[in-house]
């Protein structure tokens, strides 16, 4: 076996973890299942990971970050509202639909960490790094297409990532790829009629997007979460 750096391994045992889980589900990503499919020993696990608990968080991160990074392709330095909206829509739709078992992956993430107490800041950060990642969207679309929103950024953003969790998960249920598409349409039709063009919502006084920065809501979100249980789980081998 070769030597690698921490980072370089860490990376390697997500990526494994990340197989395992896909075939078998959370249950079945043990320690002893990750190692096998990295090719390494248990202690090779054990050192990059104190324990299940962190090895679920970095798997956690790496979804959120690849669906949101695949989804959100470059946007353009100036278009009209409309013509971002629906080409990131595109973007995110035809990722969703070819990365199935990471989709499904993601909600075992989520249910789990709501069943164990010691894995609660999984699906947190899930989330925070979701609305995040949409938040920063939504300045995109506002610097590419001079707009503002109706409603506070943060509260539009929120919305899009119940959105696309609820077609998502409609999807993996029912198999109707068409179905959630133009139900994710409707929404961004809808999406469209919040941007505002800034000379007509300084002429209406409309100006409403003045809120906290994402990172100020992120630590928000963060000093008000139960504290988590500083052994987290104990690694299942």
């Amino acid at each position: 076996m070769s030597r690698l750096p921490v980072a370089e391994r860490r990376e390697q045992l997500i990526e494994a973890a990340l197989n395992v889980a896909s075939r078998e589900g959370i249950d079945g990503a043990t320690v002893r299942a990750v190692a096998a499919e990295a090719g390494v020993s248990l202690g090779v696990v054990h050192y990059c990971f104190r324990d299940k608990d962190e090895l679920l968080r970095a798997m956690a991160h790496t979804i959120t970050e690849r669906n949101l990074g695949r989804g959100m392709a470059e946007m353009p330095a100036t278009a009209p509202a409309r013509d971002l909206i629906m080409g990131v829509l595109d973007g995110l739709w035809a990722n969703i639909r070819a990365t199935r078992g990471p989709q499904l992956l993601t909600y075992e993430l989520t249910t789990t960490s709501l069943r164990h107490p010691e894995l609660q800041q999984v699906g947190i950060d899930q989330y925070v790094v979701s609305w995040a990642a949409a938040e920063q969207f939504l300045e995109d679309i506002e610097r590419a297409a001079g707009v503002t929103w109706r409603v506070p950024r943060h509260i539009v953003a929120r919305s899009i990532i119940a959105t696309i969790d609820g077609f998502s998960l409609a999807w993996l249920v029912d198999g109707d790829a068409d179905a959630g598409y133009q139900g994710l349409r409707l929404f961004a039709e809808h999406l469209v009629t919040l941007a505002v063009p800034l000379d007509e919502a300084a002429l209406l006084g409309d100006l409403t997007v003045a809120d906290q920065a994402p990172q100020e809501r992120t630590a928000e979100v963060r000093s008000i979460a139960p504290p988590v249980a500083p052994a987290g789980v104990t690694a299942l081998a």
